[in-house]
């Protein structure tokens, strides 16, 4: 019964992620001009489903970082009681800043979990060292490295004349090509960080876990992904297609590395710090909207660790 909840706790995590997340690959298209909201969707579900499906065979190292072990004890990790207070508090997380609008975090928010989680099961002895190595270290260092390449880039395809104000279809080609190579990237990064949460689960073959994430990620998507489109799209920077060709070019390189490294840096940091340094370099950055922004980034961790902690709690109270 509780492996039963708990598959349907992650497909929920996978839901919100993809609600708040797919359209992170592909905002630079929608915010150019160069396809339509739904049209820069759909290529970027796609795409992103595509990466799911990837994960299952290049992606082993970040499976087994977000399994909790290093974290918690593994008799705590194994237990599905605490994987369903993690899946829910990352869940609720990701579905409250959705719903406002903001691109967060899943990663940030599965970390915030783990932590709250943890305390509620073991106390101090949540191992915070492995917490900063593995986890607190890249997500923190991501965007600032994100903002720079954003920037960056960008001004070497300008002086290349590899990043024109207007479209032209070669530019247009570059730019779904580097869209498509980000949400790649991203399904490849982020869909073993949920699929760890069933490795504990009894019955479940590992192949049909990746495909049911990569499903419900879409579905998220499809269904609810607007509020954070216009975000991304509209209300981070002013860009045009060159402008745009660049960011996505930045994130697909930097997401990429870190997958191939299982190193868990969130596509969100990366992806809006790439849209930033662009609007940096080309004064065109809307810094109350990114202000926002950042503030729902800080309470991310928090607010999960707060929800799976309650949520790990009322369970030991009801369940001992």
């Amino acid at each position: 019964m509780l492996s039963s909840l708990l598959f349907l706790a992650v497909c929920f995590v996978a839901y919100t992620n993809g609600a708040n997340a797919n359209f992170k690959g592909v905002a630079s298209l929608y915010g150019s001009g160069a396809t339509t909201l739904r049209g820069a969707l759909w290529w970027g579900t796609a795409t992103t489903f595509a990466g799911s499906i990837a994960a299952l065979f290049l992606a082993e190292g970040m499976l087994k970082k977000f399994s909790g072990r290093g974290v918690v004890p593994d008799a705590l990790a194994q237990s599905p009681d605490f994987l369903f207070a993690v899946a829910l508090g990352t869940a609720l997380t990701s579905l409250l800043a959705t719903k406002l609008g903001f691109p967060v975090s899943t990663t940030h928010a599965l970390v915030g979990a783990l932590v709250g989680a943890g305390f509620v099961g073991i106390g101090a002895e949540v191992h915070v060292g492995a917490l900063g190595r593995n986890f607190v270290y890249p997500l923190f260092f991501s965007p600032v490295v994100a903002v720079l390449a954003g920037g960056t880039i960008y001004l070497l395809l300008k002086s290349a004349r590899l990043a024109p104000d207007q479209r032209t279809r070669t530019l247009d080609a570059l730019h779904y090509l580097s869209a498509g190579a980000a949400s790649f990237a991203r399904g490849l990064n982020d869909t073993p960080k949920m699929a760890a949460l069933l490795l504990v689960a009894q019955g479940l073959d590992l192949r049909w876990v990746f495909v049911a994430v990569a499903l419900a990620i879409a579905l998220g998507a499809l269904l609810d992904a607007e509020k954070v489109a216009e975000t991304l799209g509209k209300k981070v920077t002013d860009m045009n297609p060159g402008q745009g060709f660049a960011a996505n070019l930045a994130t697909a390189v930097l997401v990429t590395t870190a997958s191939f490294h299982s190193l868990p840096v969130s596509t969100t940091h990366v992806s809006v710090g790439a849209l930033l340094g662009i609007g940096i370099t080309t004064r065109q950055a809307k810094w109350r909207k990114v202000g926002e922004i950042l503030l729902a980034w800080v309470s991310t961790l928090p607010c999960a660790a707060l929800l799976a902690g309650l949520a790990f709690g009322l369970l030991r109270l009801f369940n001992p």
